[in-house]
């Protein structure tokens, strides 16, 4: 399966003054495929090691941490040698052995010849001792599930994504891609990016086993809480991850704690929920009242809204059948619009690394999300199919008149004036039409 985040691998390789790599994602977002499938490709050998359930490797990091005994040690495991310029070292669940994430510090510092990445949970790594964490000495990539773009590629459509990235909104394209390109869309809003998801669904297209395979993420993720959080915190996870769906499907999307909790206060739950984030699992996007740079210095905090990294998963947790996404049934309309938003959002995350905001004016207008395009700051209203009315985001244009706002919906590609309409199944390469826009 291609993924986007090998190029950035390959770039680290080669980078003269490269670090230990550490690369960080949910639960079965394809860490441990991808650093292998980097290893076949770009090394000649790769030492792979497992923490999780294996105290004899673990035990090797008790003595000291030596680089240069470690090396050896290691390589003696294994039953080879490993040689710095032609091998890659994986260690896998790093997050089980705090003390290995201490050494990738010292290996930093006397013996930087060594490629050396890891693999783990962000929620292990968010929760595990901070004390442990190399800070400064180590390079982080973040692994997300499938964005479109990626999915596509997994349907064999390498073709069609080429084209699109030259596609110009000159140009109409023609009806025979917008309808499989919509389907696709459908499709993912059912069954997310999650790699295992993903690959089941493109081999067999069958909906009862890609479900049984959301619910076993959905389940070790929570079993992830009990074995990460301390017991007095794992009521509080599982309430802020369970609530973020139903909150979602409020008129108004803004989080609530006593929603999570009745009675709950931010004080209650708030350290849950920022671990909830910190490990990737949830996004929070704040609320700005004027859309200024930086945009970071007008957020509340305060005011927010939770997603979830994957629409897919969101989708399963809301117990929305996947005939009401296929079918387009009407009962379905309300939820619509929270699961087109999630869909928006971890592609706009995937195109720019950056978490957005979304703006809101007393309790008469709201723009979806808000996002910063180098010194540009540019709005996002999100539909979810092609009614494109957009009260809001004409009262933002009208008070903040800004050289670009973009409209997200399933009608074609096209521009008015300041206004760029762009379909849901374009969203990947929102960067070079903001780009052509302002030429």
């Amino acid at each position: 399966m291609k993924r986007i985040l090998m190029q950035n691998l390959i770039s680290w390789k080669n980078d003269k003054y490269r670090k230990p790599l550490i690369l960080k994602g949910v639960r079965q977002c394809g860490k441990t495929y991808l650093l292998k499938e980097f290893a076949r490709t770009e090394y000649q050998d790769l030492a792979y090691y497992n923490f999780e359930g294996n105290p004899a490797l673990a035990d090797l990091f008790e003595q000291d941490l030596d680089p240069n005994r470690i090396i050896v040690e290691l390589g003696l495991l294994l039953g080879k040698k490993i040689n710095p310029a032609t091998s890659l070292i994986i260690f896998d669940e790093v997050q089980f052995c705090p003390k290995a994430l201490t050494f990738l510090k010292y290996l930093q510092e006397q013996a930087p010849q060594y490629h050396l990445a890891c693999a783990g949970s962000l929620l292990g790594i968010a929760l595990s001792n901070p004390s442990s964490f190399p800070v400064g000495k180590v390079d982080i990539l973040t692994l997300r599930p499938l964005n479109f773009h990626e999915y596509l590629l997994a349907h064999q459509e390498d073709d069609l994504v080429d084209y699109l990235k030259n596609y110009h909104f000159e140009q109409p394209l023609a009806k025979v891609f917008t309808e499989k390109l919509t389907a696709l869309v459908r499709t993912y809003f059912v069954n997310g990016g999650m790699p295992e998801v993903v690959s089941r669904w493109v081999e067999t297209k069958n909906l009862e086993l890609i479900e049984k395979l959301q619910d076993a993420i959905i389940n070790a993720y929570e079993l992830d809480f009990a074995k990460y959080a301390p017991l007095k915190d794992y009521p509080k996870l599982s309430l802020i991850w369970q609530s973020i769906p139903v909150q979602l499907a409020r008129d108004n999307s803004k989080f609530i704690y006593g929603h999570a909790k009745p009675g709950a206060r931010a004080k209650d739950l708030e350290d849950a929920m920022n671990w909830l984030i910190g490990a990737g699992i949830a996004y929070k996007i704040c609320k700005i009242e004027k859309p200024a740079l930086p945009l970071s210095a007008y957020a509340d905090p305060g005011y927010f809204k939770l997603y979830l990294a994957d629409t897919g998963l969101l989708r399963r947790m809301s117990k929305l059948p996947a005939s009401a996404i296929f079918e387009q049934t009407p009962s379905y309309v309300e939820f619509k619009g929270a699961l087109t938003e999630n869909f928006v959002l971890t592609e706009l995350i995937s195109t720019s690394d950056e978490t957005p905001y979304y703006w809101r004016s007393g309790n008469t207008a709201e723009v979806d999300f808000v996002i910063q395009q180098n010194e540009k700051i540019v709005p996002v209203e999100v539909k979810s199919a092609t009614n494109v009315r957009a009260r809001s985001l004409a009262e933002y244009q009208k008070k903040y008149k800004p050289e670009l706002a973009i409209k997200v919906s399933l009608r074609p590609l096209h521009k008015v004036e300041n206004l760029l309409h762009l379909p849901l199944y374009l969203l990947f390469t929102l960067p070079q039409y903001v780009t052509v826009s302002r030429q």
